[in-house]
Formats: C-alpha cells, sequence, structure tokens
C-alpha cells in the first residue's frame, strides 16, 4: 500500500513488482508464478479493517490463482485481517488455528544476509564481514533484522530512515551510526544495503556510490535496465534484489504448501550464498552484469516449466 500519484504510476510499479516476484520464485526454486498487487493510499492514514477485508474479497475472486501478503505499507497485523477474510493470505501469524509461517521479515534478512556474503567474497575476497562498513538504506523489519545479523558478524553499521525511532533503536541495539536519507547512498562504505523502497540505483545515484558492493533487500534496486550495465562500468559488483531476498518467499510460502520444515526452510535460504556467487563468478568470466545472468536463468526455468505443464 503506497499513497502513488496516479493509477499509471501504480501500475508501473506493480508490474515491475510482479515480474521481479515472478524471477524471484524461479530461481529460488519455488513452484509460484509471481503475482502482485497494489492499493493506492496512504497506509498512516487511510488503511482500515474494513479496507483490507474488501481487498481480501477481492483476491477470493480470483479462486486461489492468486495469493497475497504482506509487504511495504501492509504488517502483520494486516495479514491476519486479511486472512480472516481470505484463504489466499500468507506470511500470516496465524491461520486458523493450524501452524502458520509467522513474520517473513527475519527471514528475507537471513537470505540478504546470506547473498551480501557472497557478493563481499566475490569482490572484496573475504570471507568475514568483520570491521567492514555497511551502509543500510531503511531500517524497517527487513533492515532493521539484516542489521542484527551484521552486528553480530562485526560489521560496522551506518543507517539511514525517515523514522527516528527505528534510528534510534538501530543505535541503542548496534552502535549504528547515522546518515541523513539523502547522503546514505554516496557515504563511505565496504557495502551499500539499499532496503527500503526501489529505485534507489540509477543514473543520478550511480556516480556518488563509493561502496563497491551493493546488496539489499529492497525489491527493483535498478530504475531500468541500463543501470545494471552502469554499475558493470563503475566496476561496482550488484547482488540482483531478487536472488538474495528470497528468503521471505521461502519461508512464507510454507503456509500455501502446508509444509512447515523450520531445517529444511533454513538449509533452502543459507543456499542463496552459494547462487548468488554462482551468478555473479558468470557475470565476472562473461563481461556483462549479474542481473544479465540471473534474468536469463529466471527466464529459462519459466520457459521450461510453461513447457512442460503445456505436455501434461
Amino acid at each position: 500500500m503506497y499513497p502513488y500519484s496516479t493509477e499509471a504510476e501504480a501500475l508501473f510499479d506493480v508490474l515491475r513488482l510482479s515480474k521481479g516476484m515472478s524471477y524471484k520464485n524461479a530461481l529460488a526454486g519455488i513452484p509460484l508464478g509471481g503475482g502482485k498487487s497494489v492499493i493506492i493510499g496512504d497506509p498512516r492514514k487511510e488503511k482500515s479493517p474494513a479496507l483490507l477485508r474488501s481487498f481480501a474479497e477481492h483476491v477470493n475472486r480470483l479462486g486461489g490463482t492468486y495469493h497475497t501478503a504482506e509487504d511495504v505499507g501492509i504488517g502483520m497485523a494486516d495479514a491476519d485481517i486479511m486472512a480472516s477474510a481470505s484463504p489466499f493470505v500468507f506470511g500470516v501469524s496465524r491461520k486458523g488455528g493450524a501452524d502458520a509461517s509467522g513474520d517473513p521479515s527475519p527471514f528475507t534478512a537471513r537470505g540478504t544476509f546470506q547473498g551480501l556474503r557472497a557478493a563481499t567474497r566475490h569482490r572484496l575476497g573475504r570471507d568475514t564481514l568483520e570491521g567492514l562498513r555497511v551502509a543500510v538504506q531503511g531500517v524497517g523489519n527487513v533492515g532493521m533484522a539484516l542489521c542484527g545479523f551484521l552486528h553480530d558478524a562485526g560489521a560496522k553499521l551506518m543507517v539511514a530512515d525517515p523514522s527516528k525511532d527505528r534510528l534510534d533503536l538501530a543505535r541503542e541495539r548496534f552502535g549504528a551510526s547515522i546518515v541523513p536519507l539523502d547522503e546514505i547512498m554516496a557515504v563511505e562504505a565496504d557495502i551499500l544495503a539499499p532496503c527500503a523502497l526501489g529505485a534507489v540505483i540509477n543514473a543520478r545515484s550511480i556516480p556518488q556510490i563509493k561502496a563497491p558492493v551493493i546488496a539489499g533487500a529492497a525489491n527493483n534496486q535498478l530504475e531500468t535496465r541500463m543501470d545494471a550495465q552502469r554499475l558493470v562500468e563503475r566496476r561496482i559488483t550488484f547482488a540482483p534484489d531478487y536472488v538474495i531476498n528470497a528468503g521471505g518467499m521461502h519461508n512464507a510460502s510454507a503456509d500455501i504448501f502446508d509444509e512447515h520444515a523450520p531445517q529444511h526452510i533454513a538449509e533452502r535460504i543459507d543456499g542463496i550464498y552459494d547462487l548468488t556467487l554462482d551468478i555473479l563468478t558468470e557475470a565476472e568470466a562473461a563481461s556483462t552484469s549479474p542481473v544479465d545472468i540471473a534474468d536469463r536463468r529466471a527466464r529459462a526455468i519459466i520457459a521450461n516449466t510453461s513447457a512442460i505443464r503445456s505436455q501434461a
């Protein structure tokens, strides 16, 4: 839920999000497509239980071909309200008394951390994050959880967020340094971790980025496809967001398949390290962007799955 200025802007964003989700699930080996939806409105002012239940009723009309979950502007309590009106809501804290996957944020953060570690190994030749400076843009649920993993690994944190309360919490918990929002992309750091809204990596910001590694949880971090090539030209290693932020889907999809196996889910999330490192290595060998490699792999998986289904 976001206060888009026009329906065209909302449609543009939701199509980008759904494509990213399609590629995310394909690369993660999750047998789902990539539908996405947005609600136009300010979640701080216009969200209500009635609105959420109305949205859930629209999801019901799709008869199970689409499932929904919490995301930007929609929290766990909101997902629970939607789940009271629809069986097609996943990633909830409770679901008819049965097991539920719960808050996906820590799992998304765990996968992002593994992808970040892989990017650090590839670009900086380091197996440890001890002493490295990580600039985290956005310390919402996922960003804050990522800070926890980074802090435990010995990284030095610099954070930016519009919420003073969240900044104070990051400073209290992790000793993070506070950086103004309009400076975080250009701060002196070893790793930049965008964990807020998308399109922050673009023709305007790329010349200012000093970090040699970008690995964060935000969806659609690149504003355009050209930005992937711009990063290559600047020798900045970019871990594609839809590769490394799949941890939440690994966990939350258990609600859809009713397969709650914590150890198996943890192993799949930790496998994001090897997948990321493999994509970065292939991209370097081919002198191309990791986005090109990841996209190519995702499209091949989707095409193969479609061919198999058409023959069934």
